[in-house]
């Protein structure tokens, strides 16, 4: 029996990719291990391995379609012996082969089989009104049940008119009958609730722009799992934000020596790793501000992963330094550039890239003074941080002063962190950039 690749799930998380590019043709003989493709997730391209030999009957799925959902069957591989005629024009399913001499029992008994339902048959093919047969794939049949498409309604651009995934995806769903809404005014049901809205349609936007010149930018699987996530983010985490200036000057003289010391080895500490550090010890301070929310329960870390925004072309990483109040300034910063320069050639894996109970995103070195950044989801808090800055400041003794300052916001998921307990871990983070020895204790 011919046997279905699957798109498969290259990370926990993973529901569609890319099918980016195929490594062998139809006709070409695989063994297990062989490379088939290249998927590309949100993150990275990831190559894809064959677990079983045989020979590639049919590639169901193009090179370069996007959206391809997780175990969608993508090709066929035919054991010795099979043929192509084996495999249906839907797919994979084979063909129901009779002996040549089967013959039915009794010319009675045949529509009684054919009106007798079978609990184990599939479901029949859509039909239309007249109860034709409609031709439709099974990645079309799948697309149109997830839009609510009514497949009588659209025109077949494959083979004999059959319906193919491009037809699905051009077609919009169709408004309720007015009958039907008619009918349940009279009984005095109540309406269907509508789903929200979702913003206007490409096509709207377009047309606002009609005239004007301007070129369309196609969306990755980076920018279309940044815009979900980080929408979902903004309507469903209860966001609340807390503010502070950092004095820097200690930190910087600290900074400085450390580095004229650590020039031998090649060593240069930046600002980040400093600000990495102090939050990895203040998650330590603050126990039950070291938690993610994982939608009925709080779950509550014991060690400081934290994760820092890296931003790359056309999105961003998150990669995560695991047990950073464990490790050295020097260990954190080689790791730190090492995930980065991974990070901007997509070469993380998604171990490397998911987790942590905490984020960093600074801006700083792009000149903004302060922003409010957007909590990643589970995660509890993210800190934004911005440049410093000269600024005059007024001394405990009353005195005008001149002083290197940061502005930071931690964003905080009121689920996971109430407000003196994100006041309390954000004093903790000022203390340690404000007083760098402490670090090293």
């Amino acid at each position: 029996m011919p046997t279905e690749i699957l798109m498969p799930a290259l990370s926990p998380t993973m529901e569609e990719g890319t099918l980016a590019k195929w490594l062998v043709k139809e006709g070409d003989t695989v063994s297990s291990g062989d490379l088939l493709a290249e998927i590309e997730t949100d993150k990275a391209t990831m190559e894809f391995e064959a677990v079983d030999e045989g020979t590639i009957g049919k590639i169901l799925v193009e090179a370069g379609t996007e959206g391809v959902k997780v175990n969608t069957v993508i090709a066929v591989l035919l054991e010795e012996g099979e043929s192509a005629d084996d495999i249906d024009e839907g797919g994979s399913t084979p063909k129901k082969k009779e002996p040549e001499d089967a013959a039915p029992k009794s010319e009675d008994k045949a529509p009684a089989a054919k009106d007798a339902p079978d609990a184990a048959e599939a479901p029949a093919a859509p039909e239309t009104a007249d109860g034709e047969r409609i031709f439709a794939s099974p990645l079309a049949r799948r697309i149109a049940a997830d839009k609510g498409l009514d497949l009588s309604a659209i025109q077949g651009s494959g083979p004999h008119g059959r319906i193919v995934k491009a037809d699905v995806e051009k077609a919009t769903a169709k408004p309720a009958k007015k009958a039907d809404a008619a009918e349940a005014d009279a009984v005095g049901a109540p309406a269907a609730t509508s789903p929200a809205p979702a913003g206007q349609s490409a096509d709207a936007v377009a047309k606002i722009y009609e005239g004007r010149e301007y070129s369309e930018v196609k969306l990755d699987g980076m920018r279309r799992t940044i815009a979900a996530r980080l929408t979902e983010a903004k309507q469903t985490v209860p966001h609340f934000y807390l503010r502070r200036d950092i004095r820097l000057d200690a930190l910087l003289k600290f900074r400085g020596d450390l580095n004229k010391q650590l020039e031998p080895r090649g060593v240069k500490l930046s600002v980040n790793d400093f600000i990495i550090k102090a939050c990895a010890l203040a998650l330590q301070a603050v126990p039950t501000a070291n938690a993610v929310w994982a939608g009925d329960r709080v779950l509550q870390l014991k060690p400081s992963d934290v994760a820092v925004a890296v931003a790359i072309e056309g999105g961003l990483f998150t990669p995560v330094l695991k047990d950073a109040e464990m490790k050295s300034l020097s260990a954190l910063s080689a790791e730190m550039k090492d995930l980065a320069s991974r990070a901007r050639d997509r070469k993380l894996a998604p171990h490397e890239y998911q987790g942590g109970s905490f984020a960093i995103s600074n801006l700083g070195m792009f000149g903004i003074d302060n922003f409010d950044a957007v909590i990643n989801p589970p995660h509890g808090a993210i800190l934004a941080v911005g440049a410093g800055v000269k600024k005059p400041v007024v001394g405990k003794d009353g005195e005008l002063s001149v002083a290197t300052v940061m502005s930071v916001t931690l964003s905080v998921d009121h689920r996971v962190i109430d407000g003196a307990m994100g006041a309390e871990l954000l004093k903790h983070i000022v203390e340690n950039l404000e007083n760098p020895m402490v670090m090293l204790a």
